[in-house]
């Protein structure tokens, strides 16, 4: 999910079924109009929600202005005690080394396994979505001990916060969405890793450049702006440094490789994770 929502009385739910061509692009605005979350199911259906049924009708004749061809249907939902029920089916989930855990559930940690305690909040960035299943899975895979990480569009923290667990000597987030940082900085207090991390509130474009030299560097944001970020990117790695490319669906792969490999990196390996793909690259 993108984002966090609660309902009550009046609200409605839209389901909203477009182009994978359109769909990134109009789940961030759906996430930016709405300031609730937009579930991203597996047949490529996006579910957004509203407050009342005039809202709800106010934003399809959005979604329709805005996208071509989109099928979207309305539907009101039941009251429901959100404050709890959101917690059904989220449990530990482990990616090698590290596993993610909610912190309502005891979870004992086996040898060599590290557990990060990350509940999903207001900031983007929990085990509940492919895009960040698919980025933690190469972090996992690629990151060496002692490395310096850079995560761009670092949300909750889930990717820094992981990466220091993992064993990297620092680990630093940019968030333009400063309501974020603090979310992220309480994750990182609460597994115990504050003083290797930090988040910094601001533009990617900007602030990597100055951040660098990093041994491996996380953009789990959407394609058009891993696009334009590319050759900062690449500015702020080391010759063989490693970059892991997420938050891309997985029938824009085929659109991105190209892009990637004109801007002077070196696919090593890919995850695909409910619809969405990830890649890790050396910078050559």
């Amino acid at each position: 999910m993108m984002g966090s929502w609660q309902t009550g009385e009046g609200w409605w739910a839209l389901d909203v079924l477009a182009s994978p061509v359109d769909r990134p692009d109009l789940a961030a605005w759906l996430v930016e109009e709405t300031g609730q979350s937009v579930e991203e199911r597996d047949d490529g259906t996006l579910v957004a929600f509203a407050a009342d049924q005039r809202r709800a009708e106010s934003l399809v004749v959005a979604i329709e202005r805005r996208v071509t061809g989109a099928s979207i249907a309305r539907r009101p939902l039941e009251q429901t005690d959100w404050a709890t029920r959101w917690r059904d089916g989220l449990g530990a989930r482990r990616f090698g080394r590290i596993t993610v855990v909610p912190s309502w559930i005891d979870h004992a940690a086996e040898p060599g396994e590290n557990v990060l305690i990350l509940d999903p909040e207001t900031a983007f960035g929990s085990c509940e979505h492919g895009s960040t299943r698919a980025a933690l899975t190469l972090l996992e895979r690629y990151l060496l001990p002692g490395a310096r990480v850079l995560d761009l569009g670092s949300g909750s923290g889930i990717l820094a916060i992981a990466a220091t667990l993992l064993g990297a000597r620092e680990a630093t987030g940019i968030e333009i969405d400063e309501e974020s940082i603090p979310v992220a900085e309480r994750n990182a207090e609460r597994n115990g890793v504050a003083s290797r991390t930090r988040f910094v509130p601001g533009d990617a474009a900007v602030l990597a450049p100055l951040l660098g030299p990093v041994d491996l560097l996380c953009s789990n944001i959407l394609r058009s702006v891993n696009e334009t970020l590319l050759p900062v990117i690449r500015a702020a790695l080391p010759p063989n440094g490693v970059a892991i490319f997420a938050g891309m669906e997985t029938i824009e792969a085929p659109l991105f490789r190209p892009v990637l490999e004109a801007n002077g990196f070196s696919g090593l390996d890919e995850v695909l994770d409910s619809g969405w793909w990830a890649v890790a690259a050396r910078r050559v």
